[in-house]
């Protein structure tokens, strides 16, 4: 079932999208509210499913990783539950996504150097149950979305 969402829904996901650390007070006085009233929406939100967690964006950079790495996985079907197992497992893998094409597997690692990218591949492509993989270097982030689709914010309300 799809959330429908009024345009306090929308401002609350908007500046907690823009700051996750806004205050229910700061939201309420945008949207003509008391903090309390702004609280319940966003536990509402939460409950609904729409809202599922609010968290710190890490810059790996910083802290000395690479660029991410994405990894493409064809597998077999039939061992892709233990697979999923053994991939989580792996220290640097960040997200694991089932897909879609030529491909059924998309991975995502973030690891310290162009060396341990070398490693970290060679042991993906070692478990058994992988048929064949791409790997794809990551360059320079072009765009990160911090907003909602468009489709949602041209809702008339």
């Amino acid at each position: 079932m799809i959330a429908s969402l009024d345009r306090i829904d929308v401002l609350i996901l908007k500046r907690l999208i823009e700051d996750g650390r806004m205050s229910y007070r700061a939201i309420a006085e945008e949207a003509q509210l008391t903090d309390v009233a702004i609280k319940k929406r966003v536990e509402s939100l939460r409950r609904r499913g729409v809202l599922e967690a609010i968290r710190a964006e890490i810059n790996y950079e910083v802290l000395g990783f690479e660029k991410p790495v994405f990894v493409q996985l064809r597998t077999e079907a039939s061992k892709n539950k233990d697979l999923l197992k053994r991939i989580e497992a792996f220290e640097h893998v960040v997200e694991i996504y089932q897909v879609l094409g030529e491909y059924n597997m998309l991975v995502k690692a973030i690891l310290p150097d162009l060396s341990s990218v070398k490693d970290f591949v060679e042991r993906l492509g070692s478990l058994d149950g992988i048929l064949d993989m791409k790997t794809l270097v990551v360059l320079d982030k072009i765009k990160k979305s911090t907003s909602l689709p468009a489709s949602v914010l041209q809702k008339r309300f």
